[in-house]
C-alpha cells in the first residue's frame, strides 16, 4: 500500500482520508492547520496530497519538495507563486502535480466547451459567458476550475469570455457555459454532486505520481 500524507484536514482532506484505505493507500501523516510540513511530519510518505489555502499552499509545497516527497496539489488561488515552486520541483528532480479540479467529468467538459466555442465563433450573433457557483467558504473567485475552463474556451473563441462567480450555501461546484444568440441559446453544464469525486481523482493522481519526476497536470494523468 502506498504511504500517503494528507496536508490540510478540511473537508477535502477528510474526504480523502475516508476513501484512502479503500483505494489502497496507507495514511501515515495527517498535517492540519498550524502543523509544519517537514521530512519528520511527512513520516515516510511516498506521496502527499495538499488541500489548504492560497496563503499556505506555496510553503507547504516547497517544504514537501525539499523533503523529497512527491506532491499533488488541489489548492487554487496562488498562481503568482507557481512559477518559482515549479522551478524548485524541476531543480530538485521532484514530482509536482497541480490541478484546479480532479473530476474526470470536468476534463471531458473542457473538451465539449472547446468544440462548442470553435463551432460557434464564426456564426453571427452568438455571445459567450461562464457562470460558476460554489459554496460560501470558497476562497477564490473565479474558481481555479472556471479560470482554466475559460482559458480553454477563449483559445477557440478568439477572445476572453466573461465569468460570473456565485457563492452560496454548500454547493460543491457547478460550471455552466452559455452561448446566446437573439433567437436561440446553448447551455453546457457540469454539476458536481459530491466532493468525493475530487477525493477519488486526487488519490488516482497521487498513485500515478509516485516514481515520476517533473511538473504535471490532470491532463497528463488522464492521457498518460
Amino acid at each position: 500500500m502506498p504511504r500517503l500524507a494528507i496536508i490540510g484536514m478540511g473537508k477535502m482532506g477528510r474526504a480523502i482520508e475516508q476513501m484512502a484505505r479503500d483505494r489502497g493507500f496507507e495514511v501515515v501523516a495527517r498535517i492540519g492547520k498550524g502543523d509544519g510540513v517537514s521530512r519528520q511530519s511527512l513520516n515516510g510518505a511516498e506521496v502527499a496530497v495538499e488541500f489548504t489555502t492560497p496563503m499556505s499552499a506555496p510553503g507547504n509545497v516547497r517544504s514537501a519538495l525539499e523533503a523529497g516527497c512527491p506532491i499533488v496539489v488541489g489548492t487554487t488561488g496562488w498562481d503568482a507563486k507557481r512559477p518559482e515552486v515549479e522551478r524548485l520541483a524541476l531543480d530538485r528532480n521532484g514530482a509536482l502535480l497541480i490541478a484546479p479540479n480532479f473530476s474526470p467529468g470536468i476534463a471531458a467538459f473542457g473538451e465539449l466547451i472547446k468544440a462548442a466555442a470553435r463551432a460557434l465563433r464564426t456564426l453571427p450573433g452568438f455571445d459567450a459567458h461562464l457562470i460558476e457557483t460554489h459554496h460560501t467558504a470558497k476562497k477564490d473567485a473565479p474558481s481555479g476550475t472556471a479560470t482554466n475552463l475559460e482559458q480553454l474556451a477563449a483559445a477557440e473563441w478568439g477572445s476572453a469570455i466573461p465569468i460570473t462567480s456565485v457563492r452560496i450555501g454548500s454547493v460543491p461546484g457547478t460550471h455552466e457555459f452559455l452561448f446566446d444568440a437573439p433567437f436561440e441559446q446553448i447551455r453546457l453544464q457540469h454539476v458536481t454532486r459530491d466532493r468525493r469525486v475530487f477525493a477519488e481523482g486526487a488519490l488516482h493522481a497521487a498513485r500515478w505520481l509516485i516514481g515520476r519526476q517533473g511538473v504535471f497536470s490532470m491532463h497528463d494523468v488522464l492521457t498518460g
